[in-house]
């Protein structure tokens, strides 16, 4: 773990601040929660489906939030909620994130991400007290290039469900800032993994339960797809900072940021580094069903670390060992 100092992250900047979460029962969403607790922050979670094993939901945690139930496209609960709990600082995390789920049901996807997005930024615009909102695209809103790594100036070009749900809500949040001024700013990140990505189709959670089940851990590609895996602590810490920053800068309005490890990793590579960190003998079983799925990404976090003086915590060995440890404890219990 690198010594890294993380500006708006030591807990000064969060204590007693009214935050409102949507997506918290999701991967990223649990620890960022978990995060802004242990920073002091007055959280709130709209929860659309009650998800028991989720990490928000199944521990400790939700004694200390409140929690709204309701749908992230409902402009109205959204605005009722961010008056009632006087909220300060908003994460927008709610968007289907399955690209194989988008792909059987594009329409969902896109009236969850797009119109989810306008909603939460309509409602945060009619909200005098919101003074920072961080909404969450994707590096999968660039669709395809072959300059790589992307930087933020790539175009935002996706031509699959996910990647045109994630291109079109990038734009809209551009929209709600360069328009109406609303203090937002839009993240892109690489492939999120970590504890409490209860989605087993998903690479990283799907062959760490395999493993522990003596089974081959499977590929549903052909394993030549690269792309580039963020630990979520890393992610989690990264929006702290970009929110904390948003609320003395409105420079940063409209802008976006990658986050990343810069580092290019292969599918089959990143399984059989998982089996060697698990000390497993088992083969990968390439299946190659993958259909509609980028086949090179990674980023640069450049502006990042010069805009913000940001830089990762933790290596992908060190992320990939604090995952299987999770895994471990999870499914044991």
């Amino acid at each position: 773990m690198n010594a890294i100092s993380h500006a708006g992250t030591d807990g000064s900047h969060w204590r007693d601040r009214p935050v409102f979460v949507t997506g918290a029962t999701g991967l990223l969403g649990g620890w960022l929660v978990r995060q802004l607790l242990e920073q002091g922050a007055e959280v709130t979670a709209l929860v659309r489906d009650w998800v028991p094993r989720s990490t928000l939901l199944s521990g400790a945690m939700l004694q200390q939030v409140n929690v709204v139930r309701g749908d992230a496209r409902d402009q109205e609960l959204l605005e009722r909620v961010m008056g009632e709990y006087e909220t300060d600082t908003v994460f927008h995390l709610a968007a289907q994130t399955i690209v194989g789920v988008a792909n059987r049901n594009p329409v969902s996807t896109l009236d969850s991400n797009i119109r989810g997005t306008w909603a939460l930024l309509e409602a945060a615009r009619r909200s005098p007290r919101v003074k920072a909102i961080v909404t969450a695209s994707s590096d999968k809103a660039y669709g395809s290039h072959d300059v790589q790594p992307y930087d933020e100036t790539a175009a935002l070009r996706g031509e699959h469900p996910y990647d045109v749900s994630k291109s079109c809500a990038d734009l809209v949040a551009r929209m709600y800032a360069v328009t109406f001024d609303v203090p937002v700013a839009i993240t892109r990140c690489g492939n999120f993994y970590g504890g409490g990505d209860l989605n087993w189709n998903r690479l990283v959670p799907g062959a760490i339960r395999s493993v522990l089940r003596g089974e081959r851990p499977v590929i549903r590609s052909d394993g030549t797809l690269i792309r580039d895996y963020f630990y979520v602590e890393d992610g989690a810490a990264a929006y702290l900072q970009l929110a904390a920053a948003l609320h003395g800068r409105p420079d940063l309005r409209g802008e976006a940021f990658n986050f990343s490890n810069e580092i290019q990793v292969d599918v089959l590579t990143l399984t059989r580094r998982i089996l060697d960190l698990m000390q497993s003998p088992l083969v990968p079983d390439v299946r190659n069903e993958a259909r509609h799925e980028i086949q090179h990404q990674w980023l640069s976090a450049a502006k990042a670390r010069t805009a913000l003086q940001w830089a990762p915590r933790y290596t992908l060995d060190e992320g990939l060992a604090r995952t299987i440890a999770w895994y471990r404890a999870f499914l044991a219990a």
